[in-house]
């Protein structure tokens, strides 16, 4: 009878130790629900990125009755490193929320629809309008054969902002530089050729990116010793750091920001 007292006793305390076990476990559940609940409501925010809490107000919705047709011309570089202006056309009708492309007689590169694509988006970013009711049509046009596409992207967002908000742009400046989804303009290739183009077709002002108003240019110094009958010539490069600005002709202004160059450029 002691054995089976004992084994009864034994089983008693398993099952208190289960119960307080399973009590415990419960209730750390439900705190760490609660507090992570809490958690979530005070700094959910910080989860979120900043664009996504710039665009959390609700976009303007545009009420267009016709096309708003805006022409922006650009310099460029062709496919054997000679300079040429190109002309894009961008226009904003009722639509869909379509982004159509016509191009004549230039081969259009991916990387300039990828532009076009990035150039869209920074333009509802800083208008605000929600262009699901717009269709985007971008024309390209060019007497080159092949023009460096990512280049033109700042200027193919200042004219779309300039299209969904019917204003004019400066016939008088003119811009080079890639453009990236945060609205900053990037650097870019040729900055002399391009300036030089800008300066040939009279604009008074050519925007570059930032830190590309001067150029470093590897100037070559030629040394020669005579031995004996023979002249050994050998050529070191020096740098030499050029204003592209003096080098030109044309005055030449840095630009870090779509916001930027929209300031000389809107009218």
């Amino acid at each position: 009878m002691k054995k089976i007292y004992m084994k009864k006793d034994a089983q008693s305390i398993l099952v208190f130790t289960l119960i307080v076990l399973i009590m415990i476990n419960t209730f750390a559940v439900v705190y760490t629900f609660v507090y992570l609940q809490n958690l979530e409501r005070n700094y959910s925010f910080v989860r979120k990125p900043i664009f996504e809490i710039k665009q959390a107000q609700k976009p303007k919705e545009i009420n267009l009755t016709g096309e708003h047709v805006v022409e922006i011309f650009v310099p460029a570089v062709d496919n054997e490193g000679r300079g040429s202006m190109v002309k894009i056309r961008v226009e904003a009708q009722p639509g869909h929320g379509r982004t159509l492309v016509n191009v004549d007689n230039l081969l259009f590169w991916v990387d300039t629809q990828h532009s076009i694509r990035v150039a869209k988006k920074v333009a509802e970013q800083i208008t605000g309008i929600d262009t699901s009711s717009v269709d985007l049509i971008y024309t390209v046009e060019s007497n080159a054969s092949v023009v460096e596409g990512p280049s033109a992207g700042a200027a193919i967002t200042i004219a779309t902002i300039a299209a969904l908000e019917n204003k004019t742009i400066s016939k008088n400046v003119t811009i080079t530089g890639t453009i990236n989804l945060d609205g900053s303009i990037g650097p870019v290739g040729s900055v002399i050729e391009k300036a030089e183009v800008a300066k040939e077709y009279e604009f008074n002002l050519f925007l570059v990116p930032l830190g590309q108003g001067t150029t470093v240019y590897y100037e070559p110094h030629v040394t020669c010793e005579k031995y004996g009958m023979v002249d050994f010539c050998t050529t070191e490069y020096k740098p030499k750091r050029i204003d592209v600005g003096n080098q030109t002709g044309i005055k030449v202004i840095e630009v870090g920001s779509i916001e930027e160059a929209l300031k000389y450029f809107l009218q």
